[in-house]
């Protein structure tokens, strides 16, 4: 492990200072908990018997949810729909401090929402209520012009592509240009058919799936992961790509630098749901309060192991990457 306890303490105090932008597809998470213990007469699936009903922001909200949770200061840009569900998740978004002065109302346009009904903390059902079309060509203008304005008052731009309509290549022309031109961090969690449009970017965190299709590689091997890697960031032109493999931890791939596996650090995995949220929130706030990439993806290693730990969609905090940077640090120092 190249961090350091003083390093660690240093950056996480840092991230109160931190300025971040998060664009991308925002989503509102439904959970309804209940008990199943007995099968339907109707079909050979549990009834489950619903006691509670709770809400979390997903999708880009959720990273932007991660980063409120770390102390910095976030602002959300993306599309909702003028629905009982865009209320919902807007409310919750302001309880966090999240700044949505970005966010669009799109009237034609629904708010999208998973719904995941879960008994004795398994998920037995999702449910994905969506409208994936393009932004109007109007709603890509609003969006534009709001990020412009944005600009000059953050240190890092994280784009996160669920896939929903909000990221296209119109888009990204005008906001990757723009914010080159102010010299900012740019980190993006990618989507498969989207990766051409993310040439020259800081960094990309695609999982292993996500890095194979990209590639155009098939993954069946540790040398294959690395193969896919650096065909990525020769065809991409990005700073780094960090591939995320589940509990495999992750790789770290940088021009002129050797390649890095990040073992995981996770004990317990109870829900992955927004992992990947959650390392691109923490790596991108690494390396805005300075941190290199390498270090940065150990830490966001290190936060990502935490949160599988936790059933549904959730995040972490900074005295909770304290606590599991020094529990790894002392399970490495009693291994040698």
């Amino acid at each position: 492990m190249r961090l350091k306890t003083d390093v660690v303490k240093k950056i996480l105090s840092r991230f109160s200072h931190a300025r971040i932008l998060v664009v991308g597809d925002l989503i509102l998470d439904e959970f309804i908990w209940g008990k199943a213990d007995r099968i339907s007469p109707e079909a050979p699936v549990p009834v489950v018997w619903a006691q509670s009903q709770s809400f979390m922001p997903g999708g880009a909200s959720n990273v932007a949810n991660n980063i409120a949770s770390l102390g910095a200061h976030v602002s959300l840009c993306g599309v909702v729909g003028d629905d009982k569900n865009g209320n919902i998740l807007m409310d919750k978004l302001r309880e966090r401090g999240i700044d949505c002065t970005p966010v669009v109302v799109d009237t034609l346009r629904p708010t999208t929402v998973k719904t995941r009904i879960i008994a004795a903390h398994q998920q037995m059902v999702r449910v994905d209520w969506e409208h994936v079309a393009p932004l109007s060509k109007e709603d890509v203008k609003k969006v534009t012009e709001l990020i412009r304005q944005k600009l000059d008052d953050i240190d890092a731009l994280i784009i996160e592509d669920y896939g929903k309509g909000m990221i296209s290549p119109q888009l990204l022309k005008s906001i990757l240009s723009l914010a080159r031109k102010h010299k900012k961090i740019i980190t993006v969690d990618p989507k498969v058919e989207h990766f051409s449009y993310y040439k020259g970017v800081t960094a990309m965190t695609p999982n292993e799936k996500e890095a194979s299709a990209g590639s155009g590689i098939k993954i069946t091997s540790d040398a294959d992961v690395d193969r896919a890697g650096w065909k990525l960031l020769k065809k991409l032109h990005c700073g780094a790509v960090v591939v995320t493999l589940g509990d495999k931890g992750m790789k770290v791939f940088e021009e002129g630098h050797p390649v890095v596996h990040i073992p995981t650090v996770a004990q317990e995995v109870f829900d992955v749901s927004g992992a990947g949220d959650t390392v691109i929130s923490v790596f991108t706030l690494a390396l805005s309060c300075g941190l290199p990439m390498k270090e940065a993806a150990e830490l966001s290693n290190i936060a990502a192991g935490i949160v599988v730990g936790k059933v549904g969609v959730a995040v972490v905090t900074k005295e909770e990457i304290l606590d599991g940077f020094n529990r790894t640090k002392g399970r490495l120092k009693n291994s040698k």
